[in-house]
């Protein structure tokens, strides 16, 4: 049996990993400006979270949730202190993907109404509702598309309100700030106009923050920039630090019945071990603020830099728009100076890094970045 050939792969093949940094089988060092698509939260095989791994898998790996986990009710609550969110419900599960399809299926059941609002450039996963709702039509296969889904421009209020004015839109979801999208932020006062909106036709607001939560755009949830309270929040890529593990934050006002959500692998003793770790690493080495710290310096410096690109970005979620492709540039990057980054479309290059990256580590960056972009300007 071969491998189902849907990704294309660098000739790299990383052996070990730690901090910022991974190396490869050549044992060449690289610095890790991507995370593995903003996974690596605290970075490569930080020695707490092995720890607390390890030491549960030699206790207990799995059982079901048809019995009592004391693991899940300490991640809701440390999750809900340092997310400022304490208020909130979790479900937990196994994947962005999986969190979005729960949080529509919950604004479904509490609304009774069955349409989608979401906007152009967004991503919310591949699976069936999750990407009927994603602004990327090869990715939607003929059995997911439907009618339900209602793709908007980003920002766009007065589209939003025509479209909820039908009184059939069960939620409204949105990125606290798109990442596959191209690292775009809401325009201010759009998320507090999308609450309004929701309120007043009866309908849920949802907030993807899978890519965008956890600390990387400097506040916990790209949300928290706005004043805005979600319905739903969903969360995954960081919260695990690259053990699959997802979740939604649900407002008190929703009301759970059995049978209402399910999953089998979802709040698992070892993935409960690995999402405790991670908050306690963001809670101790203050994560969140060096995010903020070290995401502004980057993006200081980056505008000192050329003006060749626009830069967005919050905290360590950061976009570089280019008037040309980047794939030779992105290629110089990591073969040349060994530095991963990521890719959006052909012109944006996107850096997602853990959130434990140093100054120094971002110098070394953008020292190498110079010195490409000198020989793409020439």
């Amino acid at each position: 049996m071969k491998l189902f050939d849907v990704y294309p792969l660098f000739n790299i093949t990383p052996v070990k990993a730690s901090g910022c940094n991974v190396w490869d089988a050549d044992g060449k060092k690289y610095l890790d400006l991507y995370g593995g698509h903003a996974v690596i939260s605290i970075g490569h095989s930080h020695p707490h979270y092995v720890e607390k791994i390890a030491k549960q898998l030699s206790e207990i790996g799995f059982y079901s949730n048809s019995i009592q986990n004391p693991l899940q009710t300490e991640l809701a609550q440390k999750l809900g202190i340092i997310s400022g969110c304490p208020d909130y419900q979790l479900f937990l599960c196994n994947s962005g993907a999986e969190a979005n399809e729960n949080a529509i299926k919950l604004a479904s059941f509490v609304t009774g109404k069955k349409k989608i609002i979401s906007y152009k450039k967004g991503f919310h996963g591949r699976t069936s509702v999750a990407v009927a709702i994603t602004d990327n039509p090869k990715i939607i296969a003929p059995v997911n598309e439907t009618d339900n889904a209602i793709i908007l421009p980003f920002n766009d209020i007065a589209a939003t309100e025509k479209a909820l004015q039908n009184g059939d839109v069960a939620a409204i979801i949105v990125e606290g700030i798109q990442g596959i999208g191209g690292i775009n932020i809401p325009e201010k006062g759009f998320l507090d106009k999308l609450k309004k909106l929701t309120e007043k036709y009866d309908s849920l607001l949802i907030l993807d923050e899978i890519q965008s939560g956890y600390g990387r755009s400097g506040k916990f949830f790209a949300f928290q920039y706005s004043n805005v309270q979600p319905d739903l929040i969903t969360v995954a890529k960081g919260m695990g630090n690259g053990f699959p593990i997802g979740g939604v934050l649900i407002k008190p006002e929703i009301k759970p019945w059995y049978g209402m959500l399910g999953t089998t692998f979802g709040g698992n003793h070892l993935a409960c071990a690995a999402g405790i770790a991670v908050l306690d690493v963001i809670q101790q080495e203050k994560l969140v603020e060096n995010s903020e710290k070290v995401g502004n310096y980057l993006m200081e410096k980056l505008a000192e830099i050329s003006s060749e690109y626009e830069i967005r970005g919050k905290g360590l979620m950061i976009g570089l728009e280019f008037k040309f492709p980047i794939k030779e540039l992105r290629q110089k990057l990591l073969f040349d100076f060994g530095i991963f980054t990521g890719v959006s479309g052909q012109n944006i290059i996107r850096l997602l890094p853990p959130l434990n990256l140093t100054i120094s580590e971002a110098n070394q960056f953008l020292t190498a970045f110079k010195e490409v972009l000198v020989e793409f300007s020439a």
